[in-house]
C-alpha cells in the first residue's frame, strides 16, 4: 500500500504493517533485476511484483548500469555472471549512486567465495542460484548485519549441483561435449547425470 505524496502514516500503523509485510515500511519499492537468464528474470519479476515491488529488468551489465544512472533503485537483485561482464560493476555503481540501496548478488554453483567478496564490495547479501522469490524477498528485508531465515525446505547439495549442470547445458545449446568440457567432467559421466531425474 503506497502512501500518497505529502501524507503520513501514524508510526503505530507503519509498525503493524511492517510486522505483516516488512516492505510496507518502505516508501520507495523500486527493484532492479539484472540477469541474462530471461525465463528466470521474467518469473522473478512477476513474483516480486506480486509482493509489492516496482520492478525493472535489465539483461546486461551495460543496461543495468544505465538504469541505475537514470533512477537508482531502492533494491537490486543482480546475477554475478552476465554476458558482457560482472554483476559487481552494477553493484558498485548502485552503491555509488545510492549508498542505502539493498542489493543481492545471485551466484552460480561453485562461486560462493567470489560472492563473499561481492558482499565486501557493497552487496547487501548473496544467494546461490537457483534462488526463489521468497528467499530473495527475505534477504532484501533482513536487517543490516542479519542473515535471512534459512528456508524451511532448502534444496539438497545434489539438487543444487544438478541445477547448475542443467543451466550450463542449456547455455551451451544442449551440447553435451561442450558442457562436459566447461564443467571439467567426463562426457559419459555428464550423460549419465543428464539421463537421471532431478534429485530432491
Amino acid at each position: 500500500m503506497l502512501t500518497q505524496t505529502g501524507t503520513t502514516t501514524p508510526s503505530a500503523e507503519i509498525a503493524q504493517l511492517a510486522d505483516n509485510d516488512p516492505l510496507a515500511a518502505f516508501q520507495d519499492r523500486t527493484l532492479l533485476i539484472v540477469d541474462d537468464d530471461k525465463p528466470f528474470s521474467t518469473r522473478l519479476a512477476r513474483a516480486m511484483e506480486m509482493r509489492g515491488y516496482e520492478v525493472q529488468v535489465a539483461e546486461s551489465v551495460a543496461e543495468g548500469v544505465s538504469m541505475v544512472d537514470v533512477r537508482p533503485p531502492a533494491f537490486a537483485v543482480i546475477d554475478m555472471r552476465l554476458g558482457d561482464g560482472n554483476g559487481l560493476d552494477v553493484i558498485a555503481r548502485l552503491k555509488e549512486r545510492r549508498p542505502d540501496a539493498r542489493g543481492v548478488i545471485l551466484t552460480g554453483y561453485g562461486n560462493i567465495a567470489t560472492a563473499v567478496t561481492a558482499v565486501k564490495l557493497g552487496a547487501f547479501d548473496y544467494l546461490a542460484k537457483p534462488a526463489d522469490a521468497d528467499e530473495i524477498h527475505g534477504t532484501l528485508m533482513a536487517q543490516p548485519g542479519e542473515r535471512a531465515d534459512p528456508p524451511e525446505n532448502p534444496m539438497s547439495a545434489d539438487r543444487v549441483r544438478w541445477e547448475h549442470i542443467q543451466r550450463v547445458y542449456e547455455l551451451c545449446g544442449r551440447n553435451v561435449s561442450e558442457t562436459a568440457r566447461r564443467l571439467n567432467m567426463h562426457r559419459r559421466t555428464l550423460q549419465r547425470i543428464l539421463a537421471k531425474r532431478a534429485p530432491r
